[in-house]
């Protein structure tokens, strides 16, 4: 792909500091995503919301994502990337501010989808991240930067819960505003431009992208894997807390919070799975992340729940699956990332919004599941998931 001048691609190397503002930046944006999670509750009733509509708190914002990365994540292929970005944090801004002084519901949930919207921005630096990195380390570069990301996602729910007991969730948002100009204001002066080659308009940018999805067959795959994966991912965090908040455990709001702080520790995951598919090693450590998702599940069942040896196992299990999951999400976009400079936001768009749905679908699923069967239930469901990915990943 033709660059210009100014492309950071010729460099030979990326500098550690320009990393680690790339994958601070995209764990500071990603986790907008999340901060309302824990607080649909309080925020339904500050607004007058039934608790039958509570759930649109975060459906939206994750309808708003999802719809960016099909229509505004592609424009990285035609679009001056750091301009992009910048524009969509600045919609992501407006969408925490006006969530934060909102007084009616309607006005929260359109906030909400600006948002999810915005937060794609994370989505156009990590395929950017890639262009700065030489072939030889790309895989760790890749890594290193979804390190960042991963520990974003799973820190958010933890850090929203604390912002609002100590002072309101209202804070959260405004609190979260502030941190987006600054970082708007740090990457207008670090990330260097980058204009692609493109040439395409915006309505042949998105027809492109079906013919993208029909004709790679490796994207298709890493797609379905981390489908798979993610679901299984969705399913547990979403029916864990209904667990330990229940009469076996009897958690509080703080408990469970501090319990999600141990799923911190699998965002190591990424950086190592990006070495490892630098040194060719792809096939076998999917396979390895695979197994480690199936295997969290089959840990929570070795002793029966409610003691503080199962509290434990189960904390072990949220390490050993969000390591399963970060990791093979890095080996899916060094795959992709590996197919060419000119579409590859289009394919991390393609990427992203496949697996996005197998978690919205691990979602539902899991509260369906726990609702009928209990733990035992969704778990057999949530080991089932990685296993049906590892069937897929045989046939290769």
């Amino acid at each position: 792909m033709a660059e210009t001048a100014s492309h950071p691609a010729a460099h030979p190397a990326v500098p550690a500091g320009m990393t680690v503002l790339l994958a601070a930046a995209c764990g500071l944006i990603a986790a907008n995503i999340y901060y309302a999670q824990p607080l649909a509750g309080p925020i339904s009733a500050g607004l007058g919301l039934s608790p039958q509509a509570a759930g649109l708190v975060v459906t939206l914002t994750q309808i708003g994502y999802g719809a960016g990365l099909l229509l505004i994540v592609p424009l990285g292929d035609l679009v001056e990337n750091r301009r992009l970005v910048l524009a969509m944090i600045g919609v992501a801004t407006l969408g925490l501010l006006v969530a934060a002084l909102s007084v009616h519901a309607v006005g929260f949930l359109l906030a909400s989808l600006l948002i999810g919207l915005g937060s794609v921005a994370v989505q156009v630096l990590v395929p950017y991240a890639a262009h700065l990195a030489p072939e030889a380390v790309r895989g760790r570069v890749v890594g290193n930067v979804m390190s960042g990301l991963m520990l974003g996602i799973m820190l958010a729910r933890p850090v929203s819960s604390l912002v609002a007991q100590l002072l309101s969730w209202r804070a959260v948002f405004l609190v979260s505003a502030g941190v987006m100009v600054a970082l708007a204001l740090v990457l207008m002066r670090a990330l260097p431009p980058r204009v692609p080659a493109a040439r395409l308009g915006y309505g042949g940018l998105l027809a492109s992208m079906g013919r993208l999805a029909a004709g790679t067959p490796i994207l298709r795959r890493r797609a379905l894997y981390q489908a798979c994966l993610f679901a299984a991912f969705s399913l547990f965090w979403t029916t864990v807390p209904l667990l330990l908040a229940g009469p076996r455990f009897g958690l509080s709001q703080g408990g469970i919070a501090l319990f999600a702080l141990a799923g911190v520790a699998g965002a190591v995951a990424a950086p190592i799975a990006g070495r490892l598919a630098d040194h060719g090693r792809t096939r076998i450590a999917t396979a390895c992340a695979m197994l480690a998702v199936a295997a969290a599940f089959a840990l929570t069942g070795l002793v029966p729940l409610g003691s503080a040896v199962s509290l434990g196992l189960l904390v072990a299990a949220a390490v050993l699956l969000d390591f399963g999951v970060s990791a093979n999400m890095t080996l899916g976009q060094r795959a992709i990332f590996a197919l060419g400079a000119e579409f590859r936001s289009r394919l991390n768009g393609l990427y992203m919004a496949t697996f996005f749905v197998g978690g919205a679908l691990g979602s539902a699923v899991g509260g369906w599941a726990f609702a009928q069967g209990g733990w035992a239930l969704a778990a057999g469901i949530g080991a089932a998931l990685p296993m049906l990915a590892l069937a897929y990943w045989a046939t290769e």
